[in-house]
């Protein structure tokens, strides 16, 4: 009785850790659409996100560094994507949804390469429109 106990709590704790975890709605917000040019500055392929860093130059000239949230190394690698896919340096268009605390974070959806190609990288099926 006292295993089924034990074993029924981590259940719990463990669904509502990943639950928590992979709410989109948590972190980012849906009404704060993001699309911006920049240059790609990094790229991290690591558990349980990947991250694109891109330097976004402003009007007046400074820099804002932002960093776009992609899906696991493992979604972007079934859809061809690896962590040499894009050279650093690259000019890139990023789709996504801004970091409900307003900060230079993103939810990346797709990254959109100067021949005109588009990458999904969010968790997503289907790239948008």
């Amino acid at each position: 009785m006292k295993t089924r106990l034990v074993l029924g709590a981590a259940l719990i704790i463990g669904s509502a850790t990943a639950w928590g975890h992979h709410a989109f709605s948590a972190e980012f917000d849906v009404n704060k659409p993001i699309n911006f040019k920049g240059v790609l500055t990094k790229v991290e392929f690591v558990n349980p996100h990947s991250w694109f860093h891109v330097d976004v130059k402003q009007p007046d000239g400074s820099v804002q560094s932002w960093m776009v949230e992609a899906g696991t190394p493992n979604v972007l690698f079934r859809r061809g994507i690896t962590k040499r896919s894009i050279p650093i340096g690259t000019e890139i268009v990023v789709d996504g949804f801004q970091a409900k605390d307003g900060s230079l974070k993103g939810s990346g959806r797709d990254l959109t390469l100067p021949d005109g190609r588009k990458l999904l990288v969010s968790s997503a099926e289907t790239p948008s429109k």
